[in-house]
């Protein structure tokens, strides 16, 4: 799944511009879950039953929350990975 498809995906049942502070603070959240998961050493893919907790299942909510906050704020996010990754490569000589 490409980033914009994934963003299209949350837009369609999770889009609620009036809450952008309530998203934020819900990235916060698993942030700090991420970083727990992390400390736990939670890692590599697991398969479903093992999902809850790990740093896997975290990374995907902290993506989640992007991507819903991109959403509302009318982030193409793969439109600025591009233009982003022009100005990585001029300041970083890659």
């Amino acid at each position: 799944m490409k980033l914009s498809e994934l963003q299209s995906h949350i837009k369609e049942f999770d889009y609620a511009p009036e809450h952008s502070e309530h998203y934020f603070l819900k990235l916060i959240e698993e942030v700090g879950e991420l970083a727990e998961s992390i400390r736990a050493g939670k890692g590599g893919q697991p398969d479903l039953a093992a999902l809850k907790g790990t740093i896997a299942e975290e990374l995907y909510d902290v993506l989640y929350y992007v991507c819903a906050l991109a959403n509302i704020y009318d982030v193409n996010l793969e439109k600025t990975h591009e233009l982003k990754e022009v100005l990585n490569k001029a300041k970083y000589n890659r």
